[in-house]
């Protein structure tokens, strides 16, 4: 049997909604109009303003964000999409959806995100588009991506999933570049429960989003109606929008005490002496280049120095930590090695980076409510438990 979890859990993430919000998603559900409406219209214009004025569309969820965008890229069967395998399945799901075929490119193991090295080795006549994946809320050098796709005729799909309130050059990711997707998920910094946003380039793609995400319906007067192109269901609710107009008034105190918190979990992670062990801590970051939103603290351990090795070190570590009261989560193990992924022909050591770090990454708990006493606890038992099942 599995011991209980003690009453001082720590989990990696806790959502903060707080009892005005509760209040706000009370009156959507005695207006009488609980799905799509003014809520979502009111939440659409403030994202819009978030991001410089672009368009911008809402969703069920973030997955759907960047099906419809691999669909107004116009990608399909026969086309191949480059991207990154340490991410969330639904990256490559996606561009699986809609027929064509993902290429994964091994990553940075400096920052953990794709190679553009990489990506630009891996070129073919077929490739139409990037989906770059920003870990942990930080940005890839956005200057070369962009130099890359223009200078080989591509379509940039960003996820960024993870990067809400995240820059480079001073700039939101979302205010500039090409179809931007943002996930509004429960553990995300801020979240609409489920739910997610495109950011586009015209008021045509915006339009044609619109379409997709309801059927592909088109209506016109009172009762005029067709489909020129099939859709989807994937529209966001009033009561989600709601819930995200207040979670968007924080940003900036989320932003801010994330940032606290990573110098906090720095200036811990020292005096434990992570480093020592083998620890890798993630890069650090240039605020004049790429300032990360520090959607989660990641550390990646070093598996071939601890009991059971590549296969079973990660697990014991995660055990442990539990079983002293501190949640953890694994994002991510790399998509290429999943079963089907080893249908479509990858192999274990194509991906060299991708597969050591998707092995030994680990995601320490982070959320605004945490104080320094739960860092401080979460680096102490971190290095206790490593020196405990160091070999």
């Amino acid at each position: 049997m599995t011991a209980s979890a003690p009453q001082d859990f720590l989990p990696f993430v806790r959502p903060n909604i707080d009892d005005a919000t509760i209040a706000e998603v009370g009156k959507v559900l005695a207006s009488g109009w609980i799905t799509s409406g003014p809520k979502v219209q009111a939440f659409e214009a403030t994202l819009s303003d978030l991001f410089g004025g672009r368009p911008v569309r809402t969703f069920s969820n973030g997955s759907a964000t960047m099906e419809i965008a691999l669909r107004i890229a116009d990608i399909g069967p026969g086309d191949e999409v480059i991207t990154t395998p340490i991410t969330w399945v639904a990256t490559a799901n996606v561009v699986l959806t809609v027929g064509a075929r993902p290429v994964f490119v091994d990553i940075d193991p400096r920052t953990r995100n794709i190679d553009l090295d990489a990506v630009e080795a891996a070129i073919t006549p077929r490739t139409r588009a990037i989906i770059p994946v920003y870990l942990s809320g930080l940005p890839v050098d956005m200057d070369r991506l962009y130099a890359i796709a223009k200078r080989h005729n591509l379509r940039v799909i960003e996820d960024a999933a993870q990067a809400i309130d995240s820059r480079w050059r001073g700039q939101r990711i979302g205010a500039f570049g090409d179809l931007v997707s943002f996930s509004f998920q429960a553990n995300k910094n801020i979240t609409t429960i489920e739910g997610g946003c495109l950011v586009m380039n015209s008021p045509e793609e915006a339009q044609r989003a619109e379409r997709l995400r309801l059927q592909g319906v088109i209506r016109t007067g009172m009762d005029g109606m067709d489909v020129e192109e099939p859709g989807g269901k994937f529209n966001l609710t009033d009561v989600n929008a709601a819930i995200g107009l207040a979670q968007l008034q924080h940003l900036d105190a989320i932003t801010a005490r994330r940032a606290e918190l990573a110098e906090t979990y720095f200036r811990c992670a020292a005096n434990a002496g992570l480093a020592d062990l083998g620890i890798e801590l993630p890069l650090p970051r240039d605020p004049d280049v790429a300032t990360t939103n520090w959607h989660m603290f990641q550390v990646v351990l070093p598996t071939d120095r601890l009991r059971g090795g590549a296969a079973e070190a990660r697990k014991h570590v995660m055990e442990s930590m539990r079983e002293s009261g501190i949640g953890t989560g694994v994002h991510y193990p790399p998509v290429h090695l999943f079963t089907y992924f080893r249908s479509l022909g990858w192999r274990e050591g194509m991906l060299p980076h991708a597969e050591r770090i998707g092995r030994g990454i680990v995601t320490l708990p982070m959320f605004p409510a945490m104080q320094t006493a739960d860092v401080e606890r979460v680096c102490a038992t971190l290095s206790e438990t490593c020196k405990r099942l160091s070999l």
